[in-house]
């Protein structure tokens, strides 16, 4: 694969990742009747929201910004914890299979930016 395929998978990818987060970030600091009511269902108090909305929002800024491959890794890996965590809330809470599966395809599109993050690294010979 060559590298100009390598970076435009890996910032299709990560540009919808960070999408996600940052809209799910948004949407966790206003607080909507409905967000009120999935926590419930889910069995979560507000608070939660709003810890892991600002934990979106750093992820987005580490992955974007320079250099820092171990804050990077970390991002990955917070990301990774938010998704599997939501997919399994929700099925642990009884949701539908068909209103939860969206979080197991974002999971794969995070794979794909981390797999692809990685191949950019190796044509790099360097921390991107």
């Amino acid at each position: 694969m060559n590298k100009k395929t390598i970076n435009i998978i890996y910032w299709i990818t990560t540009g919808l990742i960070l999408a996600l987060m940052l809209f799910s970030a948004v949407g966790s600091f206003k607080e909507t009747p409905e967000g009120t009511k999935m926590l419930e269902v889910l069995g979560y108090k507000p608070y939660v929201m709003h810890l892991l909305a600002v934990a979106k929002v750093l992820g987005v800024i580490a992955i974007l910004t320079p250099g820092f491959p171990r804050l990077k890794e970390w991002a990955y890996a917070g990301f990774t914890f938010d998704l599997i965590g939501a997919a399994y809330s929700s099925y642990a809470s009884g949701i539908a299979f068909k209103d939860w599966a969206p979080i197991l395809v974002f999971l794969a599109v995070l794979a794909c930016s981390y797999i692809f993050y990685h191949k950019r690294l190796k044509l790099k010979g360097s921390a991107a």
